[in-house]
């Protein structure tokens, strides 16, 4: 879809990066530029810088880079078109409309309206004639009618065909319906319902449309519960159930759950604010969502062992986002919607108000595997609460647990201090240590992750540089005219960017980078990127661009050097030219 340059131009002068980067994360100015910790990865210490000069941002930890828009297509999960259309409400711009707009964008809508279809369907089937087997499902665990269209529930009746021929009804075909996973392909072709004799819960983003399904079985069949594969919609691992309606919280706290009962029991209560995941364990991309509209997480998982680790898991990505997160200790119930319906809701409010924090509900945790009573369990005991300590930050707490500690097993205040504080900066080394390797780890500053690998990093450098250049004076292109082209370029990323930059150019194209934002992969936006971070972190040289295209010639002839090796004329004249080029 070709879109007037004019809009384009308008969007980005409209969208400054500062401004939208810091309505997804807190962002700490730095003289001309902004740092935050990276959204795209889990870090302590924030390694993503936003220019705003350029306009652009990198992660020096991970290589994700870009423009406003890569930004936002990243953290939203959405194509080129459709970032574009969101930043545009965002600002109040009309989106141009064009009927030649390519058929491959419109897979998206067609799965929303496939599963708003799908819901209706499943919805009425529940309210009508056949349904009672799933409206005395949600009866029986204390739904009111209010509650099951508020949140859409619906009922799959057997059978294989029921939703198939419904949507077919409609005007839609198998292989749609295959793509927007609410039939399977059969095996003598065609497709069949992939929920049946299940009650459905649809699954809502924050846009409101309905990108999949959760169904649970009435009888004892497995699996108990299915959901929807990812689609080019959904992405299990990058949503959350009921965020939609969660994410309005005034004080900026949200019940995290483990099921969907869970979170309607909880929001029937009273308590809009909670969400789950959809069948899989806390991601760290969940984390990351959680984080853009939570202050703090109060974690209401299964009281059982599974419940107990999985909310280990969460207390640390939650804790990687920098999430406060308390736990709920629910004495007499194995989960919330148990408890509220043995309790009520007010002692269900009480119990989040006094929610413990992580520090004591992992003391609790490693209190209940050992007998103090017994000297050496006594002692492991402290050395497993002294870890825990050490990872607590104000050393007002660290001195109140230690005392706690020392009033339960008749040790000493200072002995308990001296051991955490041995932890503490063992931890703090080891922290230090992981996350310099995981930026050395083949994602130093020649090349990002996922990257071509080239034989010369100052090859590399070289390349970053002279797209930067050309990104920011697109003019100079015309000193390049038969001094390099395509093929001295090394790296695959580096290759594939110039062509597509000198090709606009001679098409009298923009190649800022917010125009190549619909050109470019991740990994390519990240390599242009990160040559433009580069550019802002050295002082400038008389003539850059020439600077790099006389590095890049180098590094090229010290590789047809290394290529020639078998045959020694060809090596030593490419070595005398080298020399020459040397004494330049």
């Amino acid at each position: 879809m070709a879109l007037p340059q004019v809009f384009l131009d308008e969007l980005k002068q409209r969208c400054d990066i500062e401004n939208v980067v810091a309505g997804y994360l807190p962002l700490k100015r730095q003289g001309r530029t902004c740092k935050g910790l990276c959204p795209f990865h889990s870090e302590k210490t924030a390694s993503m810088v936003v220019y705003p000069e350029s306009q652009s941002f990198y992660c020096f930890g991970c290589g994700a880079g870009g423009d406003v828009i890569s930004f936002v297509m990243r953290i939203e999960n959405l194509g080129y078109i459709e970032a574009l259309k969101l930043l545009a409400g965002r600002v109040g711009l009309d989106f141009p409309e064009d009927e030649r707009e390519d058929p491959s964008l419109r897979v998206k809508p067609m799965i929303y309206e496939i599963n708003r279809a799908a819901a209706r369907f499943y919805h009425d089937c529940l309210m009508g004639e056949g349904g009672e087997a799933g409206r005395e499902y949600f009866l029986s665990r204390g739904l009111s009618r209010k509650t099951i269209v508020h949140y859409g529930l619906g009922y799959a009746p057997p059978g294989w065909d029921k939703l198939r021929d419904f949507l077919h009804s409609k005007g839609f075909s198998d292989g749609q319906l295959i793509q927007a996973a609410v039939a399977a392909q059969g095996k003598n072709g065609g497709c069949y319902d992939v929920f049946r004799n299940r009650v459905i819960f649809p699954i809502i983003d924050l846009r409101k449309n309905i990108i999949g399904f959760g169904g649970r079985v009435l009888d004892d069949s497995k699996p108990k519960y299915l959901n929807t594969p990812d689609t080019p919609v959904f992405k299990k691992s990058r949503n959350l159930f009921s965020l939609n309606f969660a994410k309005g919280s005034a004080d900026g706290r949200l019940i995290l759950a483990e099921g969907y009962m869970d979170v309607i029991a909880v929001n029937q209560a009273g308590f809009p604010n909670v969400a789950a995941t959809l069948g899989t364990a806390l991601t760290s991309e969940q984390c990351r969502l959680i984080a853009t509209y939570a202050k703090e997480v109060i974690i209401a998982y299964d009281s059982d062992g599974a419940g107990r680790t999985a909310t280990s898991r969460a207390v640390g990505l939650l804790a990687e986002v920098g999430v406060k997160t308390r736990i709920l200790d629910m004495k007499g119930a194995k989960d919330p919607d148990e408890f509220i319906k043995k309790f009520g809701a007010e002692r269900f409010k009480l119990l989040l108000d006094g929610a413990g924090n992580v520090t004591e509900y992992q003391l609790s945790v490693l209190k209940a595997k050992y007998d103090l009573d017994e000297p050496d369990q006594r002692g492991s005991y402290l050395t497993e609460a002294s870890r825990c300590l050490a990872a607590v930050e104000s050393p007002i707490e660290r001195d109140i647990y230690a005392g706690q500690l020392a009033a339960e097993t008749g040790v000493g205040k200072e002995a308990i201090l001296q051991s955490v504080s041995a932890n503490r900066k063992r931890q703090v080394r080891q922290e230090k240590k992981k996350e310099w390797s995981a930026i050395q780890s083949g994602r130093g500053p020649a090349l990002a992750p996922g990257g071509s690998a080239p034989r010369s990093t100052a090859a590399a450098i070289a390349e970053e540089g002279i797209i930067a250049c050309l990104l920011s004076k697109p003019e100079e292109a015309a000193r390049l005219e038969g001094v390099i082209s395509q093929k001295d370029f090394i790296t695959d990323e580096g290759r594939e960017i110039f062509g597509i930059i000198i090709e606009r150019l001679q098409q009298n194209t923009s190649v800022s980078l917010s125009d190549l934002a619909g050109a470019l992969t991740e990994k390519q936006m990240g390599f242009a990127a990160r040559g433009l971070a580069r550019q802002q972190g050295i002082p400038p040289a008389a003539d850059p661009l020439g600077d790099y295209v006389r590095r890049l010639q180098g590094a090229r002839l010290k590789a047809q050097v290394q290529d020639a090796a078998q045959s020694d004329d060809a090596a030593a004249a490419l070595a005398e030219e080298l020399r020459r080029r040397k004494q330049r």
